[in-house]
């Protein structure tokens, strides 16, 4: 059956989402350490110095670098991601303690605010001569972006207004400085985010005028003259940028429409096209989604790790040439990969669709949520696919804009699971959770019951005060050969009613109807596009949607000696021990040895080798145990 075209998807608040299981457990890492971990190490670094109006002010505490700028004028949003995770993190779990840390911060914010709208503590405070003057850079717009989507979040989360009725001042402000009027700026941001934060407060507050300038900000960007270009040189700027020297690196180069190839730096590009996949659903604009599937295409099938990381270099914190992917040198960073679940969760608002939900999915259980320590205290920034041992999680960054990314995703990932239309049910993510839904034909109470990753089958149940007509759609992921449906006891044919990967099971539901589905769990080998030079003769396993490594803890000799042959049919699995219940994958395998091959360093020789078993874990959870090599890619075996 096919789906209406004009419907519009959103995802359900965070409050409307219990998560529990494979996804609870994290939370509860969130709630008990993150949280309270990253307003310390904000507070440590300084950062409310810089707010507190009554306090000294600190200056600069971080040089300006290079690029004209320095970290510290980002630590509005690192205080505002991090207050979006308190905010999630008080729902889950009450804490008044830190509930009234946050409290604070935001009276800190309401007293430094101009009166008219305006607020950035560093431009305020420490570079007030620098407002407004160089967009491309200074991160102005970003900062309010990150501090709108906190100030929602707490709003939700606690029902208190202050901090939203502050940020609501502050894009009433924007709302009167940027557009094509008289007097207004055609300008845009330099590190996008803006744009999708002021269509999350327009969903709030239902003030148009927020959505309406998220619209001018994606349809301005890129248009010529380019606004970058004539800011640089009103300021007697270097027209070409500072930051990579090209308009790429902020994808300002071309009108967003007319892009075809995914550039620049990661997180910016994550950030704006979930931005214009938020417009693309607002209002119905075909030629937003077209761009974005011509985007996305380029991104998925030429530009990604298998892990959903993305951006390999550090040079650029992003894109470099096709089927560039290095392995132990990967940068993929965290926060790209959080914005790449962003973006895909906002592709599926114009219908549910497998193409953007399996990637989702994939970069959510493996590239983002590496990036946080299992206990939760701990972070990656980069995130490479092979390690000497060298590569550790540390407590804090200069930039630390990866721990709050990581932290508020999980914390608020009831909101990822499932999208919302009048007459419709998208499950795009399984886990044990409660969902409670508002259709247009009444309220219902979706139940998952499921101990998803680790095993395949999901139970979900409907609770409903009367009977309601509305379709049920359930995710097929690509890998999963051999699923199977089957309502109230009865099988569905899945083939039949499955549109775009999702099977839509239309009917009027009824209190205690349930549905169960399993998705095979088989361990799967893959093998890179022949394209991607740094693979060539290697193979990754994947076990639904993890992606599996070695690691040294489990395999004491080097890695790199292991030979993956075709022995993934005899793997068997095994519980780790103090991870939840995670599965471990042990197979057969061979090991070259360098016993026997002497002093030389280059031989004719062919090295021994010996059969032997291997233990892959998911790769999310390297580096949570001892420290020690970590590998993805596998050599295969091709010994003669």
């Amino acid at each position: 059956m096919a789906q209406p075209t004009t419907r519009q998807f959103r995802p359900l608040p965070v409050p409307s989402v219990n998560v529990a299981g494979f996804w609870g457990d994290w939370q509860e890492a969130v709630c008990d350490e993150t949280a309270a971990i990253l307003l310390d190490r904000c507070i440590e670094a300084r950062m409310l110095e810089q707010v507190d109006v009554d306090a000294p002010n600190p200056g600069l505490v971080i040089p300006i670098l290079g690029w004209l700028g320095t970290t510290q004028m980002f630590w509005d949003s690192d205080l505002a991601k991090s207050i979006e995770t308190i905010a999630y993190s008080l729902y889950r779990k009450p804490n008044p303690a830190l509930e009234a840390r946050a409290d604070a911060i935001i009276d800190l914010y309401e007293k430094l605010q101009d009166a008219d709208g305006y607020l950035n503590s560093f431009f305020q405070r420490i570079k007030p001569e620098w407002k407004w003057t160089n967009l491309r850079d200074f991160h102005e717009l970003y900062c309010a972006g990150h501090m709108i989507e906190a100030a929602v979040a707490y709003h939700q989360a606690t029902g208190k207004r202050k901090f939203l009725d502050v940020m609501s001042r502050m894009a009433d402000y924007m709302v009167k400085r940027f557009g094509r009027g008289p007097g207004q700026v055609r300008g845009y941001c330099g590190h996008e985010e803006v744009e999708l934060a002021l269509v999350r407060l327009a969903r709030e507050t239902g003030n148009t005028s927020y959505m309406e300038l998220a619209k001018f900000f994606v349809n301005e960007r890129g248009q010529a003259p380019n606004f970058f270009v004539e800011e640089a040189i009103a300021h007697g700027r270097d027209p070409k940028g500072v930051q990579a020297n090209t308009l790429e690196y902020n994808q300002s180069h071309l009108p967003l429409r007319d892009q075809t190839k995914v550039v620049g730096h990661a997180v910016r590009a994550m950030y704006i096209y979930s931005g214009m996949a938020d417009i693309a659903t607002e209002y119905n604009d075909d030629s937003l989604t077209h761009a974005l599937e011509t985007l996305w295409a380029d991104l998925t099938q030429k530009q990604m790790y298998l892990t959903g990381g993305i951006g390999p270099a550090a040079a650029n914190e992003g894109f470099t040439d096709y089927y560039d992917l290095p392995n132990e040198s990967a940068y993929a960073e965290t926060c790209a990969s959080v914005g790449l679940v962003f973006w895909a969760n906002r592709m599926l608002g114009r219908g549910p669709n497998r193409l953007y939900a399996d990637t989702m999915e994939q970069a959510l259980y493996n590239g983002a949520i590496a990036g946080l320590s299992r206990d939760g205290k701990t972070f990656f920034y980069e995130n490479p696919l092979e390690s000497a041992g060298k590569h550790h999680r540390w407590i804090w960054h200069r930039c630390p804009c990866c721990p709050p990314n990581i932290a508020r995703l999980v914390a608020s990932i009831g909101s990822y699971m499932y999208g919302v239309a009048d007459d419709e049910i998208a499950v795009h993510l399984y886990g044990e959770s409660t969902a409670r839904v508002e259709l247009a034909g009444g309220a219902v109470t979706l139940t998952q019951q499921t101990q998803y990753p680790w095993d395949g089958a999901i139970g979900l149940s409907v609770a409903v005060d009367k009977p309601t007509p509305f379709a049920l759609s359930l995710r097929i992921p690509a890998w999963a050969k051999g699923a199977a449906i089957a309502v109230n006891g009865q099988k569905v044919d899945v083939d039949s009613v499955t549109v775009d990967g999702y099977a839509r099971i239309e009917r009027e539901w009824r209190a205690g109807d349930s549905v169960r589905l399993d998705l095979p769990l088989v361990p799967r080998a893959l093998r890179a596009n022949p394209k991607v030079r740094q693979n060539a003769g290697r193979v990754a396993v994947m076990r639904g949607p993890l992606v599996y490594c070695l690691e040294g803890a489990d395999n004491p000799v080097g890695l790199n000696s292991i030979l993956l042959g075709d022995g993934l049919g005899q793997s068997q699995t095994a519980t780790i021990p103090n991870f939840n219940g995670a599965i471990a994958i042990d197979l057969p395998v061979l090991r070259e040895l360098a016993d026997g091959w002497g002093d030389a360093l280059y031989s004719d020789a062919v090295p021994s080798a010996k059969s032997d078993t291997a233990r892959m874990v998911p790769y999310h959870l390297w580096d949570n145990r001892e420290p020690g090599e970590m590998l993805v890619w596998v050599r295969a075996e091709q010994r003669p």
